[in-house]
């Protein structure tokens, strides 16, 4: 990788960012760290060359490994409501994939940490990202189901695969003030939540319909 392709081309160009980014707030995303952060790293050094003419679409595109990057308004409403008119200070991120939304992450909050359970894609993720030189994003393979209780507390979580409830384990991690976000559901439906931890407890709300790939346990041979 090098700076040109970072820079991008044609269809890959800083102009087609910034249309992505417009469409971003036609979509109602308001957050002016968020749309910074969308314009600023660059969507198409992380897919495939064959796909990087579709970067800055707003569509979901496979990655490999049965697995997919989320479309651009997904992960900018997902880091939108986790942030919340703030820059949560430490964040975890269970479901790191091609290091996209990872990258995102780090240039809206403080530290991140990103746990991934198939080997290929974390090598392909920091690959991906250490061009970026993102100081603050730490990389880890492991079980995301678990979190990651060596870093723990955070105060965000964000969840990059569904599943019919939210790990507890997850939960046991969001510190006091933290927000957790994920998409809950399976095949017949999916909904995108948000958890906030507050003085008399947790509490839960419903945002829109989404389509994640499944949240699996273990760590992929």
């Amino acid at each position: 990788m090098n700076s040109g392709r970072i820079a991008g081309i044609g269809m890959t160009s800083e102009r087609t960012r910034l249309r992505m980014v417009e469409r971003l707030r036609e979509q109602g995303i308001g957050d002016e760290v968020v749309l910074a952060a969308m314009q600023a790293v660059p969507r198409h050094i992380f897919i495939d060359e064959a796909l990087a003419s579709r970067a800055y679409e707003d569509v979901a595109l496979p990655i490999g490994e049965g697995q997919t990057i989320s479309q651009p308004y997904i992960v900018a409403r997902m880091i939108e409501v986790l942030r919340h008119g703030r820059t949560p200070p430490k964040v975890l991120e269970v479901g790191t994939g091609c290091g996209y939304q990872a990258a995102v992450l780090a240039r809206c909050c403080g530290e991140v940490y990103s746990v991934e359970r198939i080997p290929a894609l974390l090598e392909k993720a920091r690959t991906c990202t250490r061009e970026l030189r993102l100081r603050n994003l730490r990389f880890k393979l492991g079980d995301g189901m678990l979190g990651l209780a060596e870093a723990a507390p955070f105060d965000g979580i964000i969840v990059a695969a569904a599943a019919a409830e939210v790990p507890a384990a997850l939960f046991e991690q969001l510190a006091p003030g933290g927000r957790l976000v994920a998409p809950v559901g399976g095949s017949q439906g999916q909904l995108l939540k948000v958890w906030e931890r507050g003085a008399e407890g947790l509490t839960e709300e419903s945002l829109e319909a989404v389509r994640f790939v499944p949240l699996l346990p273990g760590v992929a041979q």
